[in-house]
């Protein structure tokens, strides 16, 4: 049996990473491939069964994993990210989160005529949004800054909230019979609200002070924050029932916002641990869906749904954004997207375990309501998102820039001459002294190794469309250019020759699996670049061609005194010039070459 069930976990953890790499290929939410999962695995298969895998433990496990994915959220959110936005943020967590709240629970009442305890507490369930959702939303959408930056802070920080209030209800609800119930539900908000906040901070501020002063060694700093962050849960919980998401929350966020604080690596390992545990915890949750009580539902579900969607949504985004600088376009996609995601699906089943058993026979809804709505608002939004976002005009441009890994003198004239012809461009190096000269010039960087945890997280790709590899290292330029072709394309990613390349043989060459184009020429080296740029002298520069000088008329004028980089078309569309690909430039496009100073050339150096 004791093999059975290590089986079954193990399987459930390794269809829950295989749904993580499936969903990162086609740039959709995770939730949706891991939902699919669990309903094949329960109800269709019956090959997991949650409760008898996990027995006494299936709550504890649910709600240890919630607190550390709103940890690990938390550790994200930094107050500058906001700035000028605080007021919409604010009123999305209070005021927008109240409207969501009675609209839905009133809807659910009379659309299912449930008891309004019961309507207020699914109202409350599915008032948070989900941030596990609206993060791989946001990669696909492209939205402006402000657009996403609200959604990534609404989605975290109104989890706590919205799952205290849930609790909230959950007590009125057990209180219901006495008299007293609205004054035991006001002295357990003062509690919750207290201890959540004032336990928090302490825990924040002191833990940040000890990893500031380096009092805990590297090797201990993740392990000590996890059992710090279950700690601290478990001892707030015990002091007062629901104030333990809110004491992680707050606390992630005090540890956020101070200064030197050394939190990379314990970012880089809540954030695996969160992949994991939202994995295996939504298999497990979507394995105990009952078809049967989807079914009891029927199409009124899709009503309650509509309202959430087309008048709890958009009325509090409104009402949030009153007196804001957001656009009105801006207000509109806010009013669109709001998925629900794992913790609404999580705090649905605590409370559904619990009700059920205190006797309330129609707590049996809360489950297949609320994922109604997480699969309704997920589909929905992830099909249309991206669309409307480009109607509205507030969804990112084409891509036009480019990702240069280097920061070199190649990788700077050529960085330089693609920003003076109107692309972004952001240089990445691990070498402070190239950052420091590329900084000097005028050109946007990143200081770090391109491939890392870290630039995954905090490299600003927004406008970003190639990756050209110009570093003298070829096993960083191969490693690069295979790390960014998933993200950019294969026909996007670029990398220069080293002098290692040129002497592989032409056979060599021609068996070679590269995934990625050669730069400039087939005799075109970082080291023939490097040359021509300090010894000979020569110059990036541009030229317009027309009718009378085209393209062979420039060959033959330049003929090896100019290497081709660049090709730009009259609408702004660069091409790059390959080994693999002959360019053809027509009159009117602008061509960026290498060209030796003696040649007079119009255009800018």
């Amino acid at each position: 049996m004791l093999i059975d069930k290590v089986f079954i976990l193990a399987a459930v953890v390794f269809a829950g990473i295989l749904c993580q790499w499936f969903a990162w290929r086609v740039k959709l939410p995770a939730i949706l491939f891991l939902l699919f999962a669990g309903i094949i695995a329960g109800p269709l298969t019956g090959w997991l069964n949650s409760d008898a895998l996990f027995g006494d433990l299936l709550f504890p496990f649910i709600s240890l994993s919630v607190a550390v994915i709103l940890f690990e959220g938390s550790l994200t959110l930094r107050f500058h990210q906001i700035a000028g936005l605080e007021r919409v943020v604010r009123n999305m967590i209070s005021f927008g989160l109240l409207a969501t709240w009675l609209i839905t629970a009133t809807a659910t009442r009379f659309v299912l005529d449930l008891p309004w305890g019961l309507a207020l507490l699914f109202g409350a369930i599915t008032s948070v949004t989900g941030p596990t959702v609206i993060v791989p939303m946001l990669r696909t959408v492209k939205p402006s800054a402000a657009v996403a930056n609200i959604l990534r802070w609404e989605g975290i920080v109104i989890d706590p909230i919205g799952a205290t209030l849930a609790v909230l209800v959950y007590e009125f609800i057990l209180a219901g019979s006495s008299g007293n119930a609205l004054d035991h539900t006001l002295l357990a908000f003062a509690k919750i609200v207290g201890i959540g906040l004032l336990l928090g901070s302490l825990v924040g501020f002191f833990y940040g002070n000890i990893l500031r002063r380096h009092w805990l060694p590297e090797f201990l700093h993740n392990v000590a924050t996890l059992g710090l962050v279950i700690f601290a849960f478990a001892v707030s919980n015990s002091i007062q029932h629901g104030s333990g998401l809110l004491t992680v929350t707050v606390m992630g966020l005090w540890l956020a916002n101070m200064r030197d604080v050394p939190l990379e690596e314990i970012l880089d390992f809540k954030e695996s641990l969160s992949v994991l545990l939202i994995s295996v915890l939504f298999i497990v949750l979507s394995a105990r869906l009952d078809f049967h009580r989807f079914f009891h539902l029927g199409w009124q579900v899709v009503f309650i749904f509509l309202s959430i969607q087309l008048i709890s949504r958009p009325l509090s985004v409104m009402i949030s954004a009153l007196g804001s600088k957001l656009s009105w376009p801006e207000r509109n996609l806010l009013a669109w997207i709001g998925p629900r995601g794992i913790v609404a699906a999580a705090i649905s089943a605590l409370f559904a375990i619990k009700l059920e058993a205190a006797g309330y026979r129609e707590a049996e809804l809360l489950v297949p309501l609320t994922f109604s709505v997480i699969i309704g608002t997920v589909v929905l939004q992830s099909a249309t998102a991206r669309f409307i976002a480009k109607k509205l005009g507030v969804a990112e441009p084409e891509p036009r820039g480019f990702l240069i890994i280097g920061a070199n003198l190649v990788a700077r004239a050529i960085g330089k001459a693609l920003q003076q012809a109107g692309f972004r461009v952001l240089l990445v190096d691990s070498n402070w002294e190239m950052i420091g000269k590329a900084r000097m010039e005028g050109l946007e960087t990143y200081y770090g190794e391109p491939v890392s945890q870290h630039a995954d997280r905090n490299l600003d790709l927004v406008g970003i469309g190639k990756m050209l590899a110009l570093s003298p290292r070829g096993s960083l330029n191969s490693l690069s250019c295979m790390h960014y072709r998933m993200e950019l394309g294969p026909k996007a990613v670029f990398a220069i020759q080293v002098a290692a390349d040129l002497e592989i043989s032409k056979e060599r060459k021609a068996v070679s699996h590269r995934k990625w184009r050669v730069l400039f020429g087939p005799d075109v080296s970082f080291s023939s670049l490097t040359k021509a740029l300090t010894q000979d002298g020569w110059k990036v520069r541009s030229t317009t061609l027309s009718q009378t000088f085209d393209f062979a008329a420039y060959q033959q004028q330049y003929g090896q005194g100019a290497i081709p980089l660049f090709a730009v078309t009259p609408k702004g569309k660069i091409e790059v010039f390959t080994v693999e690909e002959k360019l053809s430039p027509q009159p009117g496009w602008t061509i960026l070459a290498l060209v030796a100073d003696s040649d007079q050339s119009s255009g800018v150096a």
